[in-house]
Formats: C-alpha cells, structure tokens, sequence
C-alpha cells in the first residue's frame, strides 16, 4: 500500500532479477470494465519491462481491489497515476519508464506530460475510438505503441493519425484489444523496444 491522492492505493512492486537501470509504472484498463492491476496484459507487460531492467509497480487505481476512493471517470485517476510515480522513484530510483493499457495508457499520457522524471512511454492499446482516448497528448519521450490489427478500441490506422512520429507503432497481427493469443508477442515487442532504443538513463 501506498499514499494516492484519495487514500492508499494498493501495488504490487517487482524488482529486477538482474542489474536494475530504473523503475517503471504500468496502469490497468477502465476500473468500470474488470480492468485491474492484475489484468493480463498488464502482468506481462510488467515481466517485459522487468526483464530489460526497470523494476516494476503494478498497482489499482481508486476504488479498485484494496485501493480507496471512488472511480473519477480518469480526473482523479491521473493524480493516483502520479503518486505511483512517486512511489516508484522513492522505491526504484529514476529514470522511470511509464505506461499502462487502455484506459490506464490514456491516463498515464495525461499524467507525464511535463514531467522530467520520466525517460519513456509503453502504450498498449492506446483507446483512441473512445471518450477516454478523446483530445490525448503526444507523448515528448521515446515512445512504443502496440496494438492488435482487430482492435475496436484503438484502431491502427487511428493511431497512426494520433502517432504520427511521435514513437514506434507496432501492429499484431490477427489480434483484437486484449491481445488474447498474442501475449508473448507483446513481451517480445517490448523487449526489443529498449534493446533497439537508446532511452535516456537518467530522464529528459
């Protein structure tokens, strides 16, 4: 548990089974629609992030599994995204790396902008087609975008519009919103993103 905004928030923090470059957020899809910090795409999500050397806080926005507060509709949820950010500086170091899945990638777009602290973002599933996705910012650090060729959320094509190049847009074949079938790809994805970029190491 953790201090948020509305109370405590509840996390699950993972440190790196090997040499640790930094810490990393990653947020859980819409509170209203199942979505928790134990969603899939978020646990694998976080094994990628680990994996390259972040480690990692998964945790329940407000009104979620042991977490206070109410749901907010997003508002009050980006200020529970930022005391995350604290939680895992105070815990991990810097830089942090910061993302989330759908609605939470939303979120944690909202919650970074102009903060220095943080050196990348991990969108998955970035619910553009949605009130949620409506009027988001571009993220200003090395950015990686995934999204299933099916999904009805996030379309591809209007994530290239959002995108733009703003980040790397990877697009998995055959799969719909929750990447089902396709979570390894997802890790691979994520993995090779770091392997390939040169992200700060010590945030903007």
């Amino acid at each position: 548990m953790f201090p948020g905004p509305s109370g405590r928030l509840e996390g699950l923090w993972k440190e790196t089974s090997g040499d640790t470059i930094g810490s990393a957020v990653f947020a859980h899809p819409h509170p209203r629609q199942g979505g928790t910090m134990h969603s899939k795409v978020v646990f694998r999500a976080a094994r990628a992030l680990g994996a390259c050397g972040y480690a990692t806080l998964r945790f329940n926005f407000r009104g979620v599994g042991l977490s206070d507060g109410r749901y907010d509709a997003g508002s009050g949820e980006i200020e529970d995204y930022r005391a995350a950010l604290d939680e895992a500086q105070r815990r991990g170091g810097l830089p942090i790396v910061a993302g989330g899945f759908s609605f939470g990638a939303a979120v944690a777009l909202r919650a970074i902008e102009s903060d220095a602290r943080v050196s990348a973002f991990v969108g998955v599933g970035l619910p553009l087609a949605t009130e949620t996705g409506a009027g988001l910012p571009r993220p200003s650090v090395p950015a990686l975008f995934v999204a299933g060729e099916r999904d009805a959320f996030g379309p591809p094509g209007l994530l290239r519009d959002f995108a733009g190049d703003s980040g790397r847009i990877v697009v998995v074949a055959g799969a719909d919103h929750f990447l089902e079938g396709k979570l390894e790809t997802l890790e691979t994805v994520i993995t090779r993103f770091f392997e390939d970029s040169r992200v700060p190491a010590g945030g903007r």
